[in-house]
């Protein structure tokens, strides 16, 4: 049985979205001996929000890097569980239903409820395509993706 901390999350999700988070930010912290390193190594957050209650036994992370070409909007979706998203090349259109759209730019993160209609996923340049990662952690077994 797992560890539980005081405020309920279990060590063993916490650890795994740590992990999770630290792959994504790997390409923001500058390797030593590079021309374009500090002095020192430097971390900064980039995002923070809170997760659902959940166990995660049976679960899995599937990422995905998607490319939007401009002009083009992808189809109102859902996935079964939530999805953590970061934006490596150009600016993201985005929405989920019943919150305002946003524009989120390139080293932001994004963040689905599970459930949660992804209504709006395009990019913000009309000449640019937006590249992102989507971290989509759901039950094994279950469509990544549907319609909604």
């Amino acid at each position: 049985m797992p560890n539980t901390t005081d405020d309920g999350i279990t060590q063993d999700r916490r650890s795994f979205l740590e992990a999770s988070l630290a792959a994504l930010a790997l390409p923001l912290i500058p390797l030593r001996g590079s021309s374009a390193a500090a002095a020192e190594t430097t971390a900064k957050h980039v995002f923070q929000h809170d997760l659902p209650d959940l166990t995660m036994s049976g679960w899995q992370v599937t990422v995905a890097e998607v490319t939007t070409p401009p002009g083009v909007v992808d189809p109102r979706h859902q996935h079964p569980g939530f999805v953590l998203g970061y934006v490596l090349e150009g600016d993201l259109r985005f929405q989920v239903a019943g919150q305002p759209e946003t524009v989120i730019h390139t080293g932001e993160m994004f963040y689905e409820p599970p459930g949660s209609v992804h209504a709006v996923s395009a990019s913000a340049s009309p000449t640019k395509p937006v590249r992102f990662l989507a971290l989509i952690l759901a039950e094994k077994g279950k469509p990544l993706t549907t319609p909604a």
